[in-house]
This record gives C-alpha cells, structure tokens and sequence, in this order.
C-alpha cells in the first residue's frame, strides 16, 4: 500500500450519476447533523461560533479530498475541546493556530514516516480513560449555561476544579427559565429519535429552543448576547510566532497530533467495518495534518474524523470522499446565508446538546466492564488517566498513562520469564521436539532453561545460576526466549566469563533468530565459540557428554 494515495483517486474510476446523488444526500443530511455541533464544540473550546464552521468547512473538505478513507467525515470534536480552551485562555486563538499548524506538521511526518500502524499502540485503558475523563470535563463545564448561573466580572473559570468549584459557589444564582429550557432541549435530544431516525434530533432541539425563548420572551442568554458572531467567510490569516512560544507550545501540539490520529484512525475502522472497505492509514494521517493546518490558517480549530458523523455519512448512503466534500460545501453555504440566525440559539440548548455529545463519548460501560475484567495494572492505568485528565488535562494524562503501562508491562514480562534447572533424565513434554523423550544429562553437566524475553527487567534472574565445583559443562537452553537486549547479553557476556575462569564449557542451546542477532553483532558468539552454539538439545547434551567423556 502507497504511503499517500487519497482515496479519490481510485473510487472514481467507476462512478455514476446514482453514486453521485447518494453522496450530495449523505453530505447535506452529515451537514445539517454537523452545523449545531460545530457551533456547540466551538463555544466548549473557548472561541467563537463560527470558528466551529471554519473548522468543519476548511478541514471537512480538505481531509475528505486527500484522505485515506472513502467515507470518513472530518471537523471538531469534543475530544479537543478542553485542550483548545486551556491553549486558547493561556495563549489566545494566535497561540492555538500556531498549536494546530505544529500539530498538522506533526502528522503529516507521522504519514510521511509511515507511523500509521504505531497508533494501534496506545493501550485501550489509556484511550478510554482519557475519552471518559474528557466527557466528564466537557458535561461540568456547561453546568454553567445549563443552570443559567451568573458569575461576577473577572472571575477564573479555565480549569475544570475551577468550574466546579464556581458551579458550587455560586450556585445560588440559577435562573429557572434557563434551567426549564434546557431541560426541554434535553427531551427532545433524548426522545426525538424515538419518533424519527431521519432528522437530526440536535437541530429539532436548536428550532424548539428558539421559538419557545424569542415568543416566549425568556430571560435566557443566548449566543448573541455573549459572543460576537463573524458571519463572513474564513479568510486566510498567518498567525505570528516566535521559537520561545513554538517550545511552550510543543507539548500540547503533540498532544493534539496523537489525539488527531487517534480519533481519526478509529473513525476509519468503524466506517471500514460497515462498508466492507479499507482505509490507508499513513494517507490518513497526511490528510489530518493538511487539514488541520488549512483549518488554523482559515481561522479553525484542531479537527479530526469524527465516528458519528462519519456513521451518519455511511447510514444516508455515502460511499466516497465526495459526500465528505459536499457536506462541507453546505457548511460554506449555511455559514454565508444563515450565521446570523445562529445568534438566537439559547445557551441552554446548546449545554444540552453537549451534555448528549458527552454521554455517547463517555462510554461508561466499557470503563466499567474494564474495571470488572480487566487485570488490575490496566485499571490502575485506566483510573489514573481518568483522573489526570478531569483534574489536570490530557497531556498530562497521556504522558503519565503511557509511562505507567509501560512500567507495569515490563513488570509482568519481568515475571513471566523464568529461569529453571532440569533434573537429570527428567522428561520434556513441552513440544514434540521433547514430548514423551527422557534426555539423559551427562555427568559434571547441569542444564538450565530460560522461558521468556531476556531483557533489563528479568536480567538479573541469569545471574542466579549456581555453578557448582563439579561442573564440567553448562547448558542454557534458550528455545522460548523469543528476544534480547543489551543488558541480558552483558550478563550472558558475565556468566561465559566466570565458566572460562573456572574452566567450565558453556553450550547455549537453540538460539532464536532475535537473540542470534545480537550475539553475533556484539561478538558474543565468538567469545563463547561457534562450536557451542547448538541447533537443540540433542546436540548440546551430545556435545556435553564429548566433553565430559
């Protein structure tokens, strides 16, 4: 498979008028679904309404023209929404474009470098942990909106204890029309699709809303009376930068790649999974990067494939990138003619809409199904990010996350290596090399067996080996020792020394191909002799009971 090969470049070759109007639907209809949601991520990020547009506009047609996938959407999703607001509130949006372009950088090298396949590296609790702690953010940050409460000027409201603390302190202040429209907006969010399937419920919640707080005449804010809304197109603005902001940056400019990739990646298995296709992750990866840094330099923000968006596309009939391209050209054509009705949308609605967009991203079933099931190392990750990222953010959460289960994965590589010392003519049923076989060690020999990868961590369970007066011969038996590295070779290296000193012959026994490798690179086989590196057993206790003899 290419390295980057846009998937419209081979879906095209047989396409119809009748694949041609399935994918204008599925793009109008992924369009209507995403307009409420772009607008809602963006005002959770900390910017403005259109900024959300901007996003799903700019890298919506991007990513779908140059991606790997046939049917992925792209735009903002509720994963970066509490890393864009904390850049956002440190650095401003300047700060936040110049995060995105790096991030867009980042993943571009990562499809270049074809890093695509290394996402299936980050460990299932780290990425549940994170997901589920990023809902949790997102619901207590809109408790505020959702409550109506008031909050005096100049109050600190970034960091999600920051919000629950306010939420707390000035929970007196709640306005019970705002609190009933919201709550309107989360019944038809909830029941809405009960009726139809067809009609995103997220716009049926914004109309409802709108009409019951303009002829209802509610004292209830709207996004008119907070922000300013821009209903021009994106123009194209070059954000100023300087290499001291670029380092204080790096961090979470990583973090936004890695998350891009991710989500994006994971998107394109689920749509592959429904429409029987497969996806070129490192095309994927470049695509994220072009659009992510297209969005920052159109006035957006991070984006990503989005996997329920991406499955509406799928659902409506959408099977090539131009339904990605048609749903963001209806963005353009809403933004230009009906932005300035985003004005009415009650704040209320749009908590509700992301205290929905929180539940389904929470997926608190599978954190508790892990925290039953799951070995207890994966639940410690598991609640560890969970809880690094509601108190401190995500980068912090996937630094310590990936740290933690790495530490513990080597722990229990440590424990299932083993080092274990045969008796003599004691019988092998291992394999059928040995099965039912009684081999007869030879005298002065002793024979030990190593199962499991020899590195750092078990290395010092080699240097255990009792190496009696009476030894003549030392067999060490390596066939389950699928790898080493150079810790485990220098004490291999200090045990073939204390053999020749005491005049004992050291045989090593079916070597594996990794092991071998670094033996004969660091010289290891010299040193022991190319005699006494044995094919099997057979030959290492045949050459033993030579020596002996």
């Amino acid at each position: 498979m290419k390295t980057f090969q846009p998937k419209i470049t081979t879906v095209l070759k047989n396409y119809t008028k009748q694949d041609l109007l399935k994918d204008v639907i599925a793009g109008i209809i992924v369009a209507i679904i995403a307009l409420p949601l772009s607008i809602a991520l963006a005002i959770a990020s900390g910017v403005g309404p259109e900024r959300g547009l901007y996003t799903a506009i700019v890298a919506g047609f991007v990513i779908a023209l140059l991606g790997g996938s046939r049917v992925n959407i792209s735009g903002p999703t509720a994963a970066f929404a509490t890393i864009v607001a904390g850049i956002v509130a440190q650095y401003g949006v300047e700060g936040l474009a110049l995060a995105t372009i790096m991030a867009g950088v980042i993943l571009i090298l990562m499809g270049v470098c074809r890093l695509g396949t290394l996402i299936k590296y980050i460990p299932y609790p780290i990425t549940t942990g994170f997901t589920s702690g990023i809902a949790v953010t997102i619901a207590i940050g809109q408790l505020k909106d959702f409550l109506g409460l008031t909050y005096p000027a100049g109050t600190v409201n970034v960091e999600t204890g920051e919000k629950a603390a306010n939420v707390a302190k000035y929970i007196g202040t709640w306005n019970v029309q705002a609190l009933l429209v919201g709550l309107l907006g989360l019944a038809v969010l909830i029941f809405f699709p009960k009726i139809n399937k067809r009609i995103p419920p997220s716009l049926i919640a914004v109309l409802v809303g709108v009409l019951v707080v303009k002829f209802g005449k509610l004292e209830v804010n709207t996004i008119g009376d907070l922000y300013t809304i821009n209903a021009g197109l994106p123009a194209f603005q070059l954000p100023e930068f300087s290499f001291s902001l670029l380092r204080e940056l790096l961090p979470s400019a990583f973090t936004i790649a890695i998350l891009a990739g991710i989500e994006s990646l994971l998107s394109c298995v689920v749509s592959d999974g429904m429409i029987s296709s497969r996806h070129n992750s490192n095309t994927e990866l470049i695509a994220q990067g072009a659009g992510n840094i297209c969005s920052a330099l159109f006035g957006g923000i991070p984006a990503t494939g989005a996997i329920a968006r991406t499955a509406a596309n799928v659902k409506n009939g959408g099977r090539t990138p131009i339904a990605g391209m048609v749903h963001a050209a209806t963005l353009l054509l809403i933004l230009a003619v009906l932005m300035p009705y985003a004005a009415l949308i009650p704040m209320p609605i749009i908590a509700a809409i992301l205290f929905m967009v929180a539940y389904n991203m929470c997926e608190w079933r599978h954190f508790v199904s892990l925290c039953r099931t799951a070995p207890k190392s994966d639940i410690i990750v598991l609640v560890i990010t969970f809880a690094l990222t509601v108190v401190f953010d995500l980068v912090v959460a996937i630094e310590v996350g990936m740290l933690l289960t790495a530490f513990l994965f080597m722990k229990r590589m440590a424990e299932v290596t083993e080092l274990r010392k045969w008796t003599e003519a004691e019988e092998r049923p291992a394999d059928a090399e040995d099965l039912h076989v009684r081999k007869a060690v030879p005298p002065r020999t002793e024979v030990y067996e190593i199962n499991g990868p020899m590195f750092f961590a078990a290395a010092d369970k080699f240097m255990r080996i009792p190496i009696q007066d009476k030894v003549r011969v030392l067999i060490i038996r390596m066939r389950n020792v699928p790898a080493m590295d150079a810790t485990a070779l220098r004490n291999l290296t200090n045990i073939c020394h204390t053999c020749e000193k005491r005049g004992i012959t050291l045989l090593l026994s079916h070597v594996n191909e990794q092991p071998m490798k670094v033996m004969k690179k660091a010289g290891f086989d010299r040193l022991v002799g190319e005699e006494n590196l044995c094919g099997n057993i057979d030959e290492a206790l045949a050459r033993a009971a030579s020596l002996v003899r």
